[in-house]
Order: C-alpha cells, then sequence, then structure tokens
C-alpha cells in the first residue's frame, strides 16, 4: 500500500498541523493491568481523535493534484467526518457528509461548525454510506471512502510515531472500525521490521470484523448495535479485512459492560475522557490481561469525542458498581 519513504514523507506533512501526540506510562494503569502499559493519546489531536490525521493527509494530496475535486462527499459516524471537515475548510474546499439518524449530537454539531453540509439519512453507518454514494451522482463532488490508500497513510503517521519511540513492545491493542487504525499500525510495523503483535479490539455488538476474521473470509452482519460508534461496523471493506487477516494476531470482542469500564478507569487512572471506541483497546487488554503478564504493552486511546451525557450516563453506571 506504501513504504517507508512514503510514511516519513506523510510523518512531515502531517506533523505541520498534528503535533505528535503523547505516548505515556501512567503507573495506575500499569498497576491495573499487572504490568507496562504504554498509551498513545489519540484523544489530543486538534479534533480529539486519530483520523484528523487521515483527513490532513488526503486533502494535501488532492489540493496538489494536476485536477482538485470541486468538493468531497462522505458518510460518517463522526471522527471521520470531523477530520474531512477540519481539513476541507483548511483548504477551503466544500464538503457534504451523510450521517445515519441518531447519530451523536455533539459530532453533528463539530461537524457542522466547520461549515460541512451535514446530511442525516438511514439507520445505521452502512445506509449512510451507500445514501452519500447516491447524492455523489448529482452533487459530482469527489466521493471519500472510509477506507484508502491516503486516510490509511496519514493516519499511519500515528503509529510511526509510537512504534519507533517505544522499543520492545510485546503487543499493541487497537480498535477496528473500518480499519485505518489497525492497517496503518499493522503496515508500519512491518515496515519497521519489529515482531510487535497486533491484536484488533471489536464491540460484541458488531462483531462482523470477529466474525470475518475467524472464518477467514468476510461475514457481514444485519446491523451493529455498540455505545462505542467509532467500532459500529456491519460491512468490512475487502482490503482493510485482508491486511487485517494477514497482519494481526487475533480479534477480540468485548461487551458494554467492559466498554464502559475502560471508559471509567481512563478517568480514573489516568484523568483522560476517552470515548467509546476509544476505550475498546483497554477493555481487550483488560480482558486478556492473564496473557499480558510480564510484557511491555501498548494501547491506542484513538478519541475522546463522546457527549456529556451519555459519558456521565455509562461512566456513573460503572462506578455505581465498584
Amino acid at each position: 500500500m506504501f513504504d517507508l519513504a512514503e510514511l516519513e514523507t506523510a510523518s512531515k506533512i502531517v506533523n505541520k498541523i498534528v503535533t505528535p501526540t503523547l505516548q505515556n506510562n501512567w503507573p495506575q494503569l500499569s498497576a491495573l493491568a499487572g504490568f507496562d502499559v504504554w498509551v498513545k493519546h489519540e484523544n489530543h489531536t486538534p479534533t480529539g481523535a486519530f483520523k484528523v490525521r487521515g483527513g490532513v493527509y488526503l486533502l494535501h494530496q488532492l489540493m496538489n493534484s494536476a485536477n482538485p475535486p470541486k468538493g468531497l462527499i462522505s458518510a460518517t459516524r463522526g471522527n471521520h467526518g470531523q477530520s474531512l471537515s477540519f481539513s476541507c475548510k483548511r483548504a477551503g474546499l466544500p464538503l457534504t457528509i451523510v450521517v445515519p439518524e441518531n447519530n451523536n449530537e455533539d459530532q453533528n454539531r463539530a461537524i457542522k461548525s466547520f461549515g460541512t453540509d451535514l446530511i442525516i439519512h438511514g439507520k445505521d453507518f452502512e445506509a449512510a454510506r451507500q445514501y452519500s454514494l447516491e447524492l455523489q451522482k448529482s452533487s459530482g463532488y469527489l466521493p471519500i471512502p472510509p477506507f484508502c490508500k491516503e486516510l490509511v497513510l496519514g493516519v499511519a503517521t500515528y503509529a510511526y510515531e509510537f512504534l519507533s519511540e517505544l522499543k520492545g513492545l510485546d503487543t499493541v491493542y487497537v480498535a477496528v472500525g473500518m480499519g485505518s487504525g489497525i492497517c496503518g499500525l499493522i503496515k508500519t510495523r512491518d515496515l519497521l521490521g519489529l515482531n510487535t503483535k497486533i491484536v484488533g479490539v471489536v464491540a460484541e455488538g458488531a462483531p462482523t470484523f470477529a466474525l470475518s476474521f475467524e472464518a477467514k473470509k468476510i461475514i457481514n452482519t444485519d446491523g451493529a448495535n455498540t455505545l462505542a460508534d467509532g467500532v459500529a461496523t456491519s460491512a468490512p471493506m475487502k482490503e482493510a479485512f485482508e491486511m487485517i487477516l494477514e497482519g494481526a494476531d487475533r480479534i477480540v470482542s468485548v461487551s458494554e459492560t467492559q466498554i464502559k469500564h475502560a471508559m471509567y478507569q481512563y478517568y480514573q487512572t489516568t484523568h483522560n475522557l476517552a470515548e467509546g471506541a476509544g476505550s475498546v483497546p483497554l477493555a481487550g487488554l483488560l480482558k486478556e490481561k492473564g496473557l499480558m503478564a510480564g510484557k511491555k504493552v501498548g494501547v491506542i486511546l484513538s478519541g475522546g469525542n463522546i457527549d456529556f451525557e451519555r459519558y456521565t450516563q455509562f461512566v456513573g453506571s460503572i462506578a455505581n458498581e465498584i
């Protein structure tokens, strides 16, 4: 998909706008797990999530091409839309984003705040994505999929920072949504010649990648039902799945309660706000902590974009049980 020289160049482009994020070893979190845990804080980007890196690099490439588009169109549950909105505003390029019904209102407001044309359509992400493709025909805007080389390459700059600086990581846990985060990590690991294991984590209510990984073929589901919007996927993209199947060690599924517990523990041990999808990797690590004893492990806190009402509801319910 890309080579090391391309990744190094992308990092220089992205880091002009997105400064390298913190990667920290929190003593209380390591004590909770029982081994050395390092967190990559992608919740500290200009949009509060790792996706912005992909948007920044994509827009750089498009606007410096021979035929820049007159506008872009895409679908999202939130962070991908914020990434494109942030980057299109900087480039002065029109953008239309389609989100499903009952999407996170905080995400909707954030997307619109950049001047993006926001359209609400469909019961889930896949329905919103299909509608965006229909609208593209009449708008003439360039459709941006949730997974493509430019997005993955831009996103992979977080992995380049993490894996280049931290030596000796045995395993890294990362959420699996549409695949750019884990695929960027897998590709970077391979380009750097490391033996670090990559473990993808999904929600039990959005099991398509777990089912597909086990079956070694894509298995779509009728929908996705999870509080972790960023991993609410029901239809994997072929290229992403193939990279994950080849490069991931395994896929772990976590319950809604385990995700809420991870959100609570992030705040309790690091005072960081983590959205559902951002907490999924920690939930996977804590579920498997017996396997990780004595090892140096990384987790990707991919974002902190969750509305106050849902955060207090989820975290409060867990805090009352502890």
